[in-house]
């Protein structure tokens, strides 16, 4: 298959126990030294775009309700960290598991996640640019990106493992340590010019991330970029990514 993205893992299991990081304050706080600010598009992948302020002078927006929106943002992310948890040398010795469920156990905290979400969406793109499709990666993607689609009006596509869609499909594979997986999407899901927003929880190696990426550009979609809620920044996956990337939280941050 052609232009096959390339990982050394696989989409890692949820809190992505692929971070054989020692769980040490020294190595917590070395991980995010180098992070963009959190809901900033990486510079290397977005510095042709207008700035959100040169979008809302042109959309009539008022500085004082950007500021507002940004306060009410920065609340919104310090609610939803405080609700992280993670645990040491889980699964094996050397793992510090992040765990993002907690944010789903509590209905106000997953509003606060899609309000959190939906709010940088908006400052980013603005009315006139909205995605029209939020595609979710198997399967934690699903956790959140159909109410997302919802509160955006837009559609909501899932990517998912080989053999899990009927009909005719996208495939793409990509590697993992120990081999390779596939990734596919019905081929009529996108229509040809579709702004497309990819999200999925945590953004670790990158590698499905990218070959979501890949299903979405073959099927015609216009790719705006990704979201992620949490990003193990060591891990450097952003860089196998040829759209902005927009993450709301840095894993292993301290309070």
């Amino acid at each position: 298959m052609s232009g096959q993205p390339v990982s050394t893992d696989s989409h890692p299991p949820h809190g992505h126990p692929d971070n054989i990081h020692p769980s040490t304050q020294a190595a917590d706080k070395s991980s995010t030294a180098s992070h963009p600010p959190s809901l900033k598009p990486d510079p290397t992948t977005s510095g042709s775009q207008p700035s959100i302020a040169s979008k809302h002078a042109a959309q009539g927006r008022q500085p004082a309700s950007d500021a507002a929106s940004a306060s009410k943002l920065s609340g919104l992310k310090k609610n939803l960290h405080s609700a992280l948890k993670q645990y040491p040398d889980f699964p094996s010795p050397g793992v510090l598991f992040e765990d993002i469920l907690p944010i789903f156990a509590d209905y106000k905290l997953h509003d606060s996640l899609l309000e959190a979400l939906e709010l940088h969406i908006n400052e980013s793109f603005g009315e006139s640019q909205k995605p029209d499709v939020i595609v979710g990666l198997d399967a934690r993607g699903f956790l959140f990106g159909p109410s997302l689609a919802l509160r955006l009006g837009a559609g909501f596509v899932p990517v998912r493992k080989q053999g899990k869609l009927p009909g005719r499909t996208e495939t793409v594979s990509y590697k993992k340590e120990y081999g390779e997986d596939h990734f596919q999407l019905q081929s009529d899901s996108i229509r040809p010019g579709q702004r497309v927003l990819v999200v999925d929880d945590i953004i670790a190696t990158g590698g499905s991330a990218a070959a979501t990426g890949e299903l979405v550009q073959r099927a015609g979609g216009n790719l705006l970029g990704y979201v992620f809620i949490l990003e193990l920044d060591f891990l450097k996956g952003r860089k196998k990514l040829n759209a902005p990337v927009y993450t709301l939280l840095s894993s292993q941050q301290q309070d």
